[in-house]
């Protein structure tokens, strides 16, 4: 009897611990990774692929929320990103993987906000879990063939009078400068991704 018992509660044990490993996110690719294509809907419901939105110099990929503060406090800086590096070749793509945020919300918080750079909805979280994103806003930087460069903050504050270090531009700089990126990695912080 007893050893049925613990037969059974060790399986409970596997069983739980197997779930709990499941709805884990998996980590971010390593720096130097190659990222592969994807395709995902932009807020209007069009398919639209990396490959498409790429920049010939690179690409920016924003992790956002229409709901998150730390995020929201980021939106004129993601648009001065997105403007200031389009002209040096680089793309900035913005994907939402929230899963309480709609396209509709999507696209209305784009409009509000006069974000121009294309905003991807992630239904599912597929692409967050392929990159092991977990917060908004979260950054990662590949070059002209999908290659990580860079993964994490943007900058070091939610406050833009208070920046003093801007990690994703020094990245960019430092690559469109055909230099070794300092810093590849740093830390991101914001609101979780709310996975369904």
């Amino acid at each position: 009897m007893k050893t049925r018992n613990l037969s059974i509660l060790l399986a409970l044990v596997f069983v739980i611990a197997g779930v709990a490993y499941a709805n884990e996110v998996p980590g971010p690719p390593a720096i130097g990774s190659t990222i592969e294509d994807f395709t995902l809907p932009d807020a209007n419901g069009l398919d639209r692929s990396l490959k498409s939105l790429a920049g010939p110099n690179g690409t920016v990929l924003l992790f956002v929320s229409v709901q998150c503060p730390v995020s929201n406090a980021y939106n004129e800086r993601m648009e001065k990103l997105a403007q200031d590096y389009k002209a040096k070749g680089i793309a900035v793509v913005g994907i939402n993987s929230n899963v309480a945020e709609n396209a509709d919300a999507v696209r209305g918080h784009a409009a509000e906000n006069k974000l121009s750079f294309p905003i991807l909805k992630d239904s599912g979280n597929k692409i967050a879990d392929k990159l092991g994103a977990s917060v908004t806003p979260e950054a990662y930087f590949l070059d002209a063939k999908n290659k990580l460069l860079y993964h994490g903050r943007i900058d070091n504050s939610r406050n833009a009078a208070q920046v003093e270090s801007s990690d994703l531009r020094n990245a960019l700089d430092a690559a469109l400068g055909g230099k070794p990126i300092e810093k590849a990695e740093a830390k991101a912080f914001g609101c979780s991704i709310k996975r369904g």
